[in-house]
């Protein structure tokens, strides 16, 4: 746990170190970023920060496979619905190669 709020308080100095560098903010403006600047107006504290960026790292990954899960079956259950993603997807990329 100390291990990973310290991975954490560097990951986050590295972010905080590219958004004094970076020439256009908008670009980069993520939750991080918005974090980060939110520390630096004095809405949050560091620990806040890093807290919050610690539980989107480790809530994410398995959200993200309950809610892909949940959303495969309700296309499997509503064929038309997947029919009509398929026909966007195909218009969309039309004869390119779907890539990750």
């Amino acid at each position: 746990s100390k291990d990973l709020k310290g991975a954490m308080e560097i990951l986050i100095e590295q972010k905080r170190q590219k958004l004094s560098t970076v020439e256009k903010l908008d670009e980069h403006m993520d939750f991080a970023s918005q974090l980060i600047f939110a520390q630096n107006r004095g809405d949050l504290t560091a620990e806040n920060v890093n807290q919050c960026v610690l539980e989107m790292m480790i809530a994410a990954p398995d959200t993200l496979s309950v809610t892909l899960f949940f959303m495969l079956i309700l296309i499997a259950e509503h064929p038309t619905v997947e029919d009509e993603m398929m026909r966007e997807i195909e218009t969309v990329m039309g004869k390119q190669e779907l890539q990750s």
